[in-house]
């Protein structure tokens, strides 16, 4: 059971070439930004299949799981997908159970693979923690000691499987080569233009393999809240207190929290005090080893002026407002702070299925999400900015909304970064040099 990523990576590392398994299916989800699986045939495809697969893999609706199971006699059914509730996991091993199958989760010691090289790896206990920021800023501090850093992200394969078993992005024209969606871009390109190679794609042993055979250092960048595929030799997770509580209510980020050797908890410049305080009691309790960091999510705007007294359309990172349950972003900070006159509601604005997006996610606060999973998707999105009222746009996805919609109306960038109190990153890389051996 997946969502077009851990799922593969689980077949691939666990399943894969083993004469005793046949495995009939992948179900996908209908949330994590994926939308409902049509009824055209989808399939994995033989190429990463392997042997015994020939015809490759169907994938089907999540919602068919019953009748997976009972049409193939299905002995056991895995869990393979991140950032749900506790309860939403063991409500689909109800289903599975009840159907007459074992339900199982697999384990860090099967999947994560081994590596040449050290990898510090940046988790979060959920979307929308600041992660890339703080994997960045890792590299940078890395980069700026002489290393040869490739920093490898959790798989976003929304195109042809085969033909991105490895994706290597080190400039914008790499990214327009591969046709990659918004939400790929919000976490490559922030990456690429600070100067760093980043390695993705769909079969994570010959990912691996690539960004080794490249680098000195891995720096590995999760994905939602899901554990490293990449086994860590230091393992930095962000938490989130204008979450409190979800740090040890969500999967697996609850997983990733155990796991830590420093937790870095993120925000507190837009967090109450009693909230804070939950995040780090809650950090003591299930990792009581994990060092912890105190950090401000700090938020700017390269000509804040002109947002004094103007009416701005705030355009946020989509998948922290859409299953990181975010109700706004750091562009709805960044509106606040500079002194907009208001942030207008984009609902009467929206069009097809940016209005449908809304319509499913009625918790956010005045915010659009940065909805760009097709050609489609994104003309959607352009003719909703087009329609909105406002005197500017302000943009708080990690990528240059410019570089993908046409719209008569200033386009300002929001940027945000991890500021940690009291230290920096390259001084944990001194607190934890032994652990990456550096």
């Amino acid at each position: 059971m997946g969502a077009a990523g851990r799922d593969y990576h689980d077949f691939n590392a666990v399943f894969r070439g083993r004469e005793e398994i046949d495995v009939v299916g992948f179900t996908q989800a209908p949330g994590q930004n994926l939308g409902e699986l049509d009824e055209t045939d989808r399939r994995y495809p033989s190429e990463l299949a392997g042997e015994g697969y020939p015809d490759g893999i169907p994938i089907e609706p999540e919602r068919r799981l019953e009748t997976l199971v009972a049409d193939h006699d299905v002995d056991q059914v895995v869990f393979s997908y991140s950032d749900v509730a506790h309860e939403h996991v063991m409500h689909l091993a109800s289903r599975a159970l009840a159907a007459g199958a074992d339900f199982r989760i697999v384990g860090p010691d099967e999947m994560m693979l081994p590596t040449a090289v050290p990898v510090l790896a940046v988790d979060a206990v959920r979307t929308g923690c600041g992660k890339s920021q703080a994997a960045g800023a890792f590299a940078d501090a890395l980069d700026a000691r002489g290393h040869e850093v490739r920093i490898v992200r959790e798989p976003m394969p929304y195109g042809e499987l085969a033909a991105n078993r490895v994706q290597r992005f080190a400039s914008h024209d790499d990214l327009d080569a591969a046709g990659v969606t918004i939400e790929e871009r919000e976490e490559y390109e922030q990456h690429i233009d600070a100067g760093h190679v980043v390695f993705a794609g769909v079969d994570y042993e010959a990912v691996r393999d690539a960004a080794q055979s490249e680098a000195d250092v891995i720096v590995w960048d999760g994905g939602n809240n899901e554990l490293p595929f990449l086994r860590p030799d230091l393992h930095v997770v962000l938490a989130d207190p204008l979450r409190a509580g979800d740090e040890v209510a969500y999967h697996p980020g609850e997983a990733n929290l155990r796991r830590a050797d420093r937790v870095i908890v993120n925000k507190e410049n837009s967090a109450a005090a009693e909230a804070v305080e939950t995040v780090v009691e809650n950090v003591r309790s299930v990792a009581p080893d994990a060092e912890i960091s105190h950090a401000d999510s700090v938020v700017s705007v390269a000509d804040p002026d002109r947002i004094a007294g103007a009416s701005v359309l705030c355009i946020e990172d989509g998948p922290t407002l859409t299953h990181g349950d975010a109700s706004r972003g750091a562009a709805a900070v960044a509106a606040e702070r500079y002194g907009a006159r208001e942030r207008i509601d984009p609902t009467d604005a929206a069009v097809g299925s940016i209005a449908d997006t809304l319509a499913e996610y009625p918790h956010l606060d005045r915010v659009l999400p940065a909805m760009g999973y097709s050609d489609a998707q994104i003309a959607d999105l352009e003719r909703t900015i087009r329609n909105a009222d406002c005197d500017l746009v302000l943009a708080g996805t990690p990528h240059r909304l410019e570089r993908q919609v046409s719209v008569d109306v200033p386009i300002a960038q929001v940027e945000y970064d991890v500021a940690l109190h009291d230290t920096t990153f390259d001084a944990l890389l001194d607190r934890h040099a032994d652990a990456i051996g550096l």
